[in-house]
């Protein structure tokens, strides 16, 4: 290697920064909330021969990693094929066809070849969250979708930028086949901008090092993630392990689906085998293959943080066993639910599996949903039609270290929860309740974390709900010893009657007036560890600050207060727990 480690270490940071802009430029000029405050989008840079992942904003959801990668390989055979026009400088192709390498039907990607000297040097891409594309139900979300021409608009790649001119007759047939769509050009703008910001700070980065010792740096990076992926692998066992994780139901058969998962480490790396895993589903929990390999890629990325993320650094990991189940959905099989609810299930499943073997690594199951809710209908204060999406956190599962992250982002991003105040501001509804759920951390020596618990109100005109959520029939698993956090909660209050969901977590097409609520409460993480080895000086503490009651805390880890509930009474405490 000609490169010295000071250079190598400037320019890897500096494909990473050229990822940040994006990100940044993206969130700050998008018009959705989903997007400007909730950051549900990613920015990256990839290979111009197979689309392999070059370098990805450090602030973009992880379950993009492989599926942009995926999607961005699919794109460049297609052109290589004829089956796609070929690219011209300042082009930008849109496409959000899950099979072809995508996630739902909301998850729209843009990419735009990179030229050099008259050449594609690499390819920029990223993927933003549209609050709707078409389909039966507002935001996308249909619980009870059977084909995917029920979630919303199919997009194939297509030249939506033409050599820096957007085609309009292209964007019309888009605008003609979703809900606000005058709100869309803004978002539109942005993921376009985004990836010229991009453009530029990548010319200065090549400018100023050069396009070889670039291109040779990025070659060497992609070696040492595979190299440090594999030192990482070294750390567990020989040996297989095992653990299933399920999803509640598939939103049409009331029925839970299997996750069946196999770990293998052998000498080259980490196979993860998925053979037994449920068949196919009718409703929208189907899960694309591209989808099912970058849920284990963000598992490994959560396992072993430190390895850079680059292409290398999932060479050594094998999926395998995905053919012929719901993990590898074919057309037209409904997919709304894969990247926001299955992708958590599968991490999920490999954290089951490996944290026996990586016990100081591997958490218990973090709360593993998104909660996905879409609300749809008329404002007649404002005289228009609006589409809203709210996704919610919940509880982190408790680890070797120390207790779960309490109202965490998804296990697949870092988006975050919308404020408040700004979803009061953009649609007709008012929070009467944010906060904290009690109760709902799973015990443990060290416990999970809490999830959350919101209450809205339609405040005018008239609406349609749709919620696609999970973890509202098996709470998440708790760990060595651990017990399970709290299950989803939804509950429908209309016309002064509440309801619970058939399926639990999964409804659509909820109509709802001025004066109907909503109430979810979300899971909290599982707990790792036995609860009765939980220092009850830290049980009281949680009982003082209203995280847990105190006779939940009490059953849960066998520890008894004094009658004012200000203090532990040790000689009970150490009586039952003996």
């Amino acid at each position: 290697m000609s490169l010295d480690p000071i250079t190598m270490s400037v320019i890897q940071a500096g494909l990473q920064q050229v990822c940040d802009e994006m990100d940044m430029t993206f969130s700050r000029a998008a018009f959705s909330p989903v997007i400007a405050e909730a950051n549900d989008r990613s920015d990256g840079i990839y290979a111009a021969d197979d689309g392999s992942l070059i370098a990805q904003g450090a602030g973009g959801l992880p379950v993009f990693v492989g599926t942009m990668q995926y999607s961005t390989k699919t794109l460049i055979g297609m052109i290589a094929a004829g089956t796609v026009a070929a690219p011209k400088p300042d082009d930008i192709y849109i496409v959000n066809d899950p099979y072809l390498g995508g996630t739902h039907l909301m998850d729209v990607r843009f990419a735009r070849p990179f030229y050099r000297n008259g050449e594609i040097y690499c390819w920029l891409s990223n993927t933003g969250h549209w609050p709707d594309t078409g389909g039966s139900v507002p935001g996308g979300f249909s619980a009870s979708a059977t084909s995917v021409e029920q979630e919303g608009l199919r997009l194939p790649p297509v030249r939506l930028f033409k050599q820096g001119v957007m085609d309009t007759e292209i964007y019309a047939i888009i605008c003609s086949n979703i809900r606000v769509a005058d709100q869309r050009i803004g978002d539109v703008k942005a993921q376009a901008a985004a990836l010229l910001v991009g453009e530029e700070r990548l010319n200065a980065l090549l400018d100023r090092y050069g396009d070889e010792t670039v291109a040779e740096a990025i070659a060497e990076l992609r070696v040492r993630a595979a190299l440090q992926m594999r030192k990482s692998i070294a750390e567990i066992p020989m040996g297989s392990y095992s653990a299933s994780a399920w999803v509640d139901s598939d939103g049409v058969v009331n029925e839970p689906l299997e996750i069946a998962l196999q770990v293998t480490r052998t000498d080259d790396g980490l196979t993860f085998d998925f053979s037994g895993s449920s068949a196919p589903c009718l409703g929208p929990m189907n899960s694309v293959k591209a989808t099912t390999l970058s849920s284990v890629y963000l598992a490994m990325r959560h396992i072993f943080p430190d390895v850079p993320i680059s292409a290398g650094a999932f060479d050594p990991l094998q999926v395998t066993g995905i053919k012929g189940t719901f993990l590898d959905a074919k057309y037209p099989r409904p997919v709304s639910g894969c990247a926001a609810e299955v992708s958590q299930r599968i991490a999920e499943a490999v954290f089951a599996a490996l944290v026996a073997a990586l016990p100081e690594r591997v958490t218990a199951a973090p709360a593993g949903t998104s909660g996905n809710f879409a609300l749809g209908g008329f404002d007649p204060e404002r005289g228009r039609d609006f589409v809203m999406y709210q996704l919610s956190g919940g509880g982190y599962g408790g680890n070797a270290d120390h207790d779960g992250l309490t109202n965490g982002c998804s296990t697949i991003g870092i988006s975050k929860a919308p404020p408040v105040e700004i979803m009061e501001q953009a649609f007709p509804v008012l929070y009467h309740r944010y906060a904290l759920r009690e109760d709902s951390a799973g015990a443990g020596k060290h416990r999970g974390g809490f999830g959350l618990e919101y209450e809205l109100e339609l405040r005018r005109g008239t609406a349609r709900a749709s919620f696609v959520m999970d973890h509202g029939r098996f709470g998440p698993q708790g760990a060595l010893g651990g017990t399970d956090g709290a299950v989803n909660e939804v509950t429908v209050w209309q016309n002064g009657t509440s309801y619970r969901p058939e399926h639990l977590s999964k409804e659509q097409d909820v109509p709802l007036q001025a004066g109907d609520r909503v109430h979810v409460c979300t899971p909290g993480g599982g707990g790792y560890g036995n609860p009765f080895e939980r220092d009850p000086e830290l049980v009281l503490q949680d009982v003082m600050l209203g995280r847990y009651s105190a006779g939940h805390a009490s059953r849960v880890f066998k520890v008894a207060f004094t009658a004012d509930l200000q203090a532990i009474d040790a000689e009970k405490t150490r009586q039952i727990r003996r």
